[in-house]
């Protein structure tokens, strides 16, 4: 079954600083993190979620690094929704600089409600705007489901805060999130 959520994207453009690189004088392995979740907060305002921040705690990710990025370097990193489980949600992410992929991978963050001791069910308002399914089921993608189609939802932020409006996507490939 599609979800609904896949194509859900951000792309951010910065430069490598100086403190992203490390003694050998290209990015140091954390910086591709760092960027990653400053993709991810952008593509959260920019759906109205900004109040999931510190509600969304990182259970897992995988980076494969593929080249490396020297300081002063532009950087474009892009995220995307890959599936919306009960409790968790799968983003995949591609690093690029001026030679191509510098490292794609994928983070996985659960939803904890305040004050709950663990993962809880993402709010019925959160999983619309997601473009996922109610908890009962019901809506566009049915619970948790494979990834599959596309959205025009997207564009391109740079780090001085000035966007361009992005266009469909269709990075797919078979993943599931389960329900967590």
């Amino acid at each position: 079954m599609a979800d609904s959520t896949q194509g859900l994207e951000v792309t951010i453009e910065r430069r490598v600083e100086w403190h992203d690189t490390d003694a050998a004088g290209h990015q140091h392995h954390s910086a591709i993190l760092r960027w990653v979740e400053q993709a991810e907060a952008e593509l959260l305002r920019r759906h109205g979620l900004a109040r999931l921040f510190g509600r969304t705690p990182r259970v897992r990710h995988e980076v494969d690094y593929r080249s490396r990025l020297w300081f002063g370097e532009p950087v474009r990193t892009r995220l995307r929704i890959a599936g919306l489980g009960r409790t968790s949600l799968r983003y995949e992410f591609t690093v690029h600089g001026e030679s191509g992929v510098a490292a794609e991978g994928s983070m996985v963050v659960a939803h904890v409600a305040p004050g709950a001791p663990g993962a809880t069910p993402w709010p019925d308002d959160v999983r619309a705007e997601l473009g996922g399914s109610a908890p009962d089921g019901t809506g566009p993608a049915g619970g948790a489901t494979a990834v599959g189609g596309t959205s025009p939802v997207g564009g391109t932020t740079a780090v001085d805060g000035t966007s361009s409006p992005g266009g469909a996507s269709s990075a797919g490939g078979p993943a599931e999130v389960g329900g967590r």
